[in-house]
């Protein structure tokens, strides 16, 4: 290549640990790169497909899994810009090439040639001599055939094609349309009157979001939960309280380019008959047959079982806040935007416990330190920072991952701050996966968050929740770095999605303790550990506001069920859909959804469509988890850990979910532990 034409997408990196050289790499580099990938890998599955050889597992499904190598470079940063640190560009060519990519592995999953060897291999999967490991991908193999229509012929293939294109374009409209709406909204504080009540460090994170917008020595109010969630806490102004929750709320249905209404309707549409063409009645009966729960009856047995009590608590906890209220002198009646405000004021009162009180003691730097420290207790990884590896923003940090003998096992960044290039919300993702295919490859794994920045030269406060959130998205971190498997296909988070939350949801329980608390609970200026008995008060404190948390929790998790569950979606429409749902069930008002139809990316932008149970479903899992570790007296119990390592966190797909669990727990669970967990059983 000369150096016009150079594109660091289609070179070797020669970057620390070959991690993506993100100064080199431009817009302009991506179309360019997808081409070539595209071109090599529909290349590399024709020789497949036509292979004249008999199928073996070696000419089939290794060869496919060597497939498509030229794709994760550019895949990985592109996908992962997309939602952490886009531009009007990269969203254009996110239009462009979402559909691209559709079509192209819906080309593959319906290559009729390509099938018959994966079938006639799974036909015969008993005499081929295999491991289990190549057992389960072989079956895992077929199964994804299957459900991306191999089976399908004539026009109800090519119409299988038509959907696939069409729901990745609706999906990416839906996503940005919710970016952009979060985007355009700005509540500006104009002087002390409109900062009544905000505490310290929510102003300096609101000047911090002013500065980053342009507008210095103001404060702003996004949409970002960092923000706009201690607002609505603190805020003695009910006017704009509710002027912030109603944006917040609003998000995609603003009249205009980025109302999500239509692109709801029409993506339910064709997800219906995406499920049809496949042999089902609903796409939450085809989503839920790749799952543990397996049945839309389960899910619904499970959320059942919760809400009943759920909404009891919820009820009794309004209560509480109404009168409260009147305590006050505030002569209202609970809405939405009131009832953090006054469920803080309640806590303060039955706990002697604030959220201003807590936060100096949960500064960032410090619960990342705690983060890698439980990872180091539990399985023997150790975080080192680099300085030297190039990263995509440069509040983004990268940390190399050792083993106890000092092998590398892979690299790990983290974004934690809010911007406007950014989506909101939390999550994990990769650059690049772990598997031991031709000398192995190493992981990348990156923890993004949307925590608010403070003004320079001030540390970064968290809540309990947001430092919840932070070991959350470090779980599902770890079981990418501790992958250790030698399919592609199988490794790092390559589980149904009622089991990927168990990693997770399951080392937010190590937060709380005694041994995370008293060593890095300090607070940010002074470095003394928080008192015995303000940890106490927090202790005592962690089943609080439970009910509005569970209900508001289920009211999306049964209305994603209720969009899912429809087997037409004539004359549909998503609002007044979910408010019949929320009145059959008898949503109390004043709690609201954990996400509306309209911004909900879980279900309509990402890959939890009749899934957003799953939390649900895998609290039951981590409750249970934990529970193993405290009965050895030990949150760190070498044994313990060790068959959670082998079985679940470096496992990825290697066997069913049900059965790995069973390995590191000798039983499945039961819904008591969850219950009780958050505080709804005795």
């Amino acid at each position: 290549m000369t150096p016009a034409t150079q594109n660091p997408l289609l070179e070797p990196w020669t970057t620390p640990f070959e991690a993506p050289p993100f100064v080199a790499i431009r817009t302009e580099h991506f179309a360019p790169a997808f081409e070539a990938a595209l071109k090599e890998h529909n290349a590399e599955i024709d020789a497949i497909a036509g292979n004249p050889q008999a199928p073996t597992f070696a000419n089939t499904i290794e060869a496919m899994e060597r497939a498509g190598d030229a794709l994760i470079k550019p895949s990985g940063v592109f996908w992962n810009l997309s939602g952490s640190n886009t531009n009007d560009e990269l969203q254009a060519l996110e239009r462009e090439w979402s559909p691209k990519f559709a079509a192209h592995y819906t080309n593959i999953s319906t290559n009729a040639a390509l099938f018959k060897r994966v079938d006639a291999l799974f036909a015969q999967n008993d005499k081929l001599g295999l491991n289990p490991e190549q057992l389960r991908l072989l079956e895992k193999t077929h199964k994804g055939f299957v459900r991306s229509g191999a089976k399908l012929e004539g026009a109800a293939r090519e119409r299988f094609k038509e959907l696939s294109q069409t729901r990745a374009k609706l999906t990416t409209q839906f996503g940005q349309n919710v970016l952009a709406d979060e985007k355009a909204f700005m509540l500006v504080l104009k002087g002390e009157a409109d900062l009544a009540g905000l505490p310290q460090f929510l102003r300096e994170a609101a000047a911090g979001a002013a500065d980053e917008r342009g507008q210095k020595g103001t404060h702003i109010i996004t949409l970002s939960r960092s923000l706009i969630e201690p607002f609505l806490t603190f805020s003695t102004r009910r006017d704009l309280r509710e002027q912030a929750w109603k944006a917040w709320v609003m998000r995609g249905e603003n009249a205009g380019t980025t109302d999500n209404r239509q692109t709801i309707t029409d993506l339910v549409r064709l997800r219906i008959e995406t499920a049809n063409l496949l042999g089902h009645k609903s796409y939450a009966d085809f989503s839920l047959d790749e799952s543990m729960a397996k049945t839309p009856a389960r899910v619904h047995e499970l959320l059942d079982r919760v809400w009943v009590p759920g909404v009891q608590r919820a009820r009794n906890e309004l209560a509480k806040l109404q009168a409260m209220a009147a305590s006050l002198g505030d002569n209202i009646k609970i809405e939405p935007w009131d009832w953090r405000y006054y469920a803080e004021k309640v806590r303060s009162a039955e706990f002697d416990l604030d959220e201003a009180e807590i936060k100096p003691y949960l500064p960032l730097d410090r619960m990342i330190e705690a983060a890698f420290y439980t990872a180091t207790q539990l399985f023997g990884v150790t975080f080192k920072e680099r300085k030297d590896v190039p990263v995509y923003h440069p509040d983004v940090r990268a940390f190399e991952v050792t083993d106890r003998d000092g092998r590398h096992v892979g690299l790990f960044y983290g974004d934690y701050y809010a911007r406007p290039s950014k989506r909101s919300g939390a999550w994990m993702s990769s650059f690049r996966r772990q598997d031991k295919l031709d000398g192995g490859t190493r992981p990348i794994i990156v923890n993004v968050m949307n925590f608010a920045k403070p003004s320079a030269g001030e540390p970064t406060l968290l809540s309990f929740d947001d430092a919840r959130t932070l070991f959350h998205e470090f779980g599902h971190g770890l079981h990418g770095l501790l992958s250790d498997v030698t399919y592609p296909s199988l490794s790092c988070t390559s589980v149904v999605r009622d089991f990927v939350e168990l990693p997770s949801q399951l080392f937010e329980h190590w937060l709380g303790t005694p041994e995370i608390m008293t060593r890095f609970a300090r607070h940010a200026k002074t470095g003394a550990p928080m008192p015995d008995a303000l940890m106490a008060k927090l202790k005592a404190a962690r089943t609080f506001n439970q009910g509005f948390d569970t209900v508001a929790f289920l009211g999306s998790a049964i209305v994603d069920m209720e969009f899912h569950a429809l087997e037409t979606a004539e004359n549909l429409d998503p609002l007044a859909l979910e408010a019949a749902t929320l009145a059959r069930i008898g949503m109390p008002p004043e709690v609201g959804m954990r996400h509306r139809s309209t911004h909900f990316n879980h279900i309509f932008s990402g890959g939890y469509s009749a899934g957003y149970y799953s939390y649900l479903w895998s609290e039951v899992l981590d409750a249970d988890a934990f529970a193993a570790f405290e009965e050895t007296g030990n949150v760190f119990d070498a044994a313990t850990a060790d068959k959670l390592k082998r079985f679940v966190y470096s496992a990825g797909g290697l066997r069913k979910e049900d059965e790995a669990y069973i390995l590191f727990r000798g039983k499945m669970p039961s819904v008591e532990g969850l219950l009780k967990k958050r505080g709804l059983a005795a």
